[in-house]
């Protein structure tokens, strides 16, 4: 695992399942399957087409704060459009990049117009967390004189 790792083999790790919610659903009904799938955002897919997501961030700030009704208020009336996505053949490293730049957490993963997965925040940082581990023994070991080579 290292930063230069292409999103490609991130998602082989994780999988590659994508929760959706049609842009009609009311917002209560995609915080709903946000609290039963246990994730922060759905993405917003009509027609086969990735037209925007939905995050706890959005609801917050968008319905809560404003004293706005989930069950009256649609997803397409809050959702964030368009989406930020990347691509499989990005690294690691680039994802962390756009979605610091843009300060998102959710980074769908689009090829061909075809959504392929979803990146959280958290993804990248325990990909991140797990290359710095295997370095870290890799030189303990190399110090050690336990270096296979």
């Amino acid at each position: 695992m290292e930063l230069t790792d292409r999103i490609s083999r991130l998602l082989e790790h994780k999988g590659r399942e994508v929760w959706a919610v049609a842009p009609e659903a009311s917002v209560f009904e995609a915080i709903d399957m946000m609290s039963e799938k246990r994730v922060g955002a759905l993405l917003v897919i009509s027609d086969g087409e990735l037209v925007g997501i939905i995050s706890e961030r959005d609801y917050a700030r968008k319905v809560i704060l404003k004293g706005r009704s989930s069950r009256d208020t649609e997803v397409q009336e809050i959702m964030t459009s368009p989406v930020i996505t990347a691509t499989s053949d990005l690294t690691v490293d680039e994802c962390m990049r756009i979605m610091t730049a843009h300060r998102i957490r959710h980074l769908p993963v689009v090829e061909q117009g075809r959504v392929g997965g979803v990146l959280s925040i958290g993804d990248l940082v325990n990909w991140i967390i797990s290359a710095q581990e295997q370095m870290i023994q890799h030189l303990h070991g190399y110090i050690s004189g336990n270096y296979p080579g």
